[in-house]
């Protein structure tokens, strides 16, 4: 039986859905087609490009990827930098190894930049490679140099380069006409293979599938202070030497070549507005405060004013302009303390009820941290009825405020308890005004909340240094702040002590437990700080066990021998001194562990990428018992072999003398020095 005939199937009717579909193909394919080399893997890169890297002025950017592509192609990239001095700037890329490249740049003026990755596949050099291998191989490159030709005239039609290149990419076709009529095959080689072809050529020639990395990564650069700097923290109401008198700013002024003989570099004042009287505290923390007692400084507003007046026995707005100047004059900058909220009797309460969160009963609500209560504070309501915009533009004009005085550096007191996005938007308007503006971040909570807050702007911010004592923890906690991802934007400041902070460690370690700190701190970071009276190694605590200082002062006015004996100035000075004098020392990132056989004691060193700069650190622990053992010199940095010699330089006792091989000894009597501070040369 035969089989039917088949019947020929009616096309479809394409629907307008379909051909829809064909478009958004069709431009799918194009976009792909138009990165045809991969940009990937690209570092630093904060949160997809959330967030900016962290540079100071003029420290190197070095911004590494995966580049490559299909094929055997030759292949180049440019790290392009956008914004300020630098706009449109191409640094090339340098094959490190495994398709990884590197490319770095120095940013010179504080403010905000991006950097974006182009790469092509390089036709001349693909062509000056193959062509080589030809005429090593004794092939016959006579077409090869006409496809020469042919690059070099589409790089003079490309338009890119500088009038320079045009004039010199003029002058080198011209060459090339002269030995191609010759026809003398060598000379036409020669030329194409000279150093200056090539480097013009990289210039201007063609860039085949230029793709792009797609994300613009923004950086941000701060003036040297943001990441280099020695605070000193004082009241200045304790600076007049006599418990019974207020002190003003003329006492501080007085007090400046003091500070400034120790070497450091930043005054730092807790708040100078003024105090409210409603359930001021009195000595030691007590809810109840006798006459005449001051209150907390934090408890800020008074019929008096608020945040942007100052608390009148300190002085008047004339006397603070004279102190900045004084203190500038000193080398010394001052950095106020931006506290976030008020006393009972801050004007704000009358005039801005919807700033506030208010009980049930009609009470306003007061500081809590359950069960601890905060009788003389309360604190401002960010998504209150009436915040959104009011009391952000009001706190960001108290900043502009205090800019205008001269104030350039903000500590902000418990950072971490305020929005993320009122500090975002907040220093972003201050930086618009002025990006040398540094803020501190004075939170000392969840590790992701601290690097929260460094994304969102902090130029620095407190740590856990003033808890950590053990070698290993130090070591693993320097290692995250110096080699993880946070070492691109978060800077710590290694404050030994607060005024609400009397660690426990210096309860029971004596003098040598404060110049071990101090050691640690200077030479670790790049900003550390002390409050005033650690280098008289105060350390009384009200309870034993707790970290409250005894007679706080900021529950009083008190007065001090700044001299007395059994001061650590000379320590803070020499170190400060050291810091200032050896570059490698005003780095933070370029820290690296060494080797001391003995748990008590840290070694570690800080080097320039030249070594011109090289120094090493070891510092006891242990501030009670003798300690000592053998250590490795970091010989390799020097390129030695484990037999070599380097010179060595004491610098705290001012000496010179060799070490020869890599294992020597050193050992530490913690009553007698309980650092050491090396500078190595060859």
């Amino acid at each position: 039986m035969a089989l039917p005939e088949p019947v020929a199937a009616k096309p479809k009717k394409r629907s307008a859905s379909s051909i829809a579909s064909r478009e958004a193909s069709i431009a799918l394919l194009k976009d792909l087609a138009a990165s045809r080399v991969v940009i990937e893997g690209v570092e630093p890169l904060i949160d997809g490009g959330r967030f900016a890297v962290k540079r100071m002025e003029n420290e190197p950017l070095t911004v590494t990827a995966d580049i490559f592509s299909d094929g055997h192609e030759i292949i180049a990239a440019a790290l392009v930098t956008h914004g300020g001095e630098v706009e449109g700037l191409e640094t090339p890329f340098v094959f490190i190894g495994n398709d990884r490249w590197g490319a770095t740049v120095r940013l010179a003026t504080p403010g905000p930049y991006r950097y974006s990755i182009i790469a092509w596949r390089d036709v001349f050099g693909t062509w000056a490679s193959d062509t080589k291998k030809k005429r090593d191989a004794g092939v016959d490159i006579a077409l090869e140099l006409r496809e020469g030709e042919a690059i070099l005239e589409q790089a003079a039609e490309s338009g890119r380069g500088s009038r320079e290149d045009a004039k010199a990419l003029k002058a080198l076709r011209a060459r090339v006409e002269k030995f191609r009529k010759l026809k003398d095959e060598a000379a036409l080689y020669a030329v194409f293979t000279d150093a200056e072809t090539i480097e013009l050529l990289r210039r201007c020639g063609v860039r085949a599938n230029l793709s792009r990395y797609p994300v613009q990564v923004p950086v941000w650069v701060d003036r040297e202070a943001a990441g280099f700097s020695a605070w000193y923290e004082l009241m200045p109401r304790s600076q007049s030497g006599d418990p019974k008198r207020h002190g003003t700013f003329d006492d501080v002024i007085a007090r400046l070549p003091d500070i400034r003989e120790m070497g450091f570099d930043v005054l730092y004042f807790p708040p100078i507005h003024p105090i409210g009287k409603s359930n001021r505290k009195g000595k030691n923390n007590s809810v109840t405060a006798k006459e005449g007692e001051p209150g907390s400084p934090y408890a800020i507003g008074s019929h008096e004013g608020g945040h942007n007046d100052i608390h009148p026995e300190l002085g008047s707005f004339a006397d603070f302009q004279r102190l900045v100047t004084r203190a500038a004059d000193h080398g010394l900058e001052l950095a106020l303390d931006f506290a976030i909220q008020c006393s009972p009797d801050h004007p704000w309460i009358k005039q801005h009820k919807g700033w506030f969160d208010w009980r049930p009963d009609g009470s306003i609500k007061y500081a809590e941290n359950p069960p601890k209560k905060y009788q003389d504070i309360v604190n401002v309501d960010f998504y209150g009825p009436d915040a959104i915009p009011s009391l952000w533009v009001e706190l960001r004009d108290i900043v502009l405020f205090w800019l205008d005085k001269g104030v350039r550096i903000f500590r902000v007191d418990n950072p971490h308890t305020k929005p993320f996005p009122f500090w975002e938007w907040m220093i972003a308007e201050v930086r618009a005004v002025d990006p040398g503006v540094i803020f501190l971040a004075e939170a000392f909570t969840r590790p992701k909340l601290m690097k929260r807050l460094a994304k969102v702007g902090y130029n620095q911010s407190y740590s856990y240094f003033t808890w950590r004592n053990l070698k290993w923890e130090l070591r693993e906690y320097l290692t995250e702040l110096t080699k993880e991802e946070c070492a691109e934007y978060m800077r710590p400041n290694f404050f030994v002590n607060t005024p609400d902070i009397n660690p426990l460690f210096l309860h029971t370690s004596g003098r040598p437990g404060f110049r071990i700190r101090a050691a640690l701190a200077a030479t670790l970071a790049g900003n550390y700080g002390v409050y005033s009276g650690f280098e008289l190694c105060e350390y009384e605590p009200l309870v034993t066990g707790k970290e409250e200082y005894k007679d706080s002062e900021k529950y009083e006015i008190r007065a001090f021998d700044w001299k007395r004996e059994g001061h650590i100035r000379d320590d803070l000075a020499l170190l400060n001194r050291l810091r200032q004098s050896e570059p490698a020392l005003r780095d933070f990132r370029n820290l690296e562990f060494y080797q001391f056989w003995n748990d008590n004691v840290l070694y570690y060193g800080k080097r320039t990428a030249d070594l011109s700069s090289f120094i090493l650190v070891m510092v006891t622990l242990d501030p009670h018992q003798p300690q000592g053992g053998h250590f490795e010199v970091p010989l390799w940095e020097f390129g030695l072999p484990d037999n070599g010699t380097v010179k060595v330089e004491d610098l705290v006792n001012d000496r010179q003398f060799v070490w020869s091989g890599k294992v020597q000894h050193w050992w530490f009597e913690p009553a007698e020095l309980p650092y050491a501070i090396f500078r190595l040369s060859v």
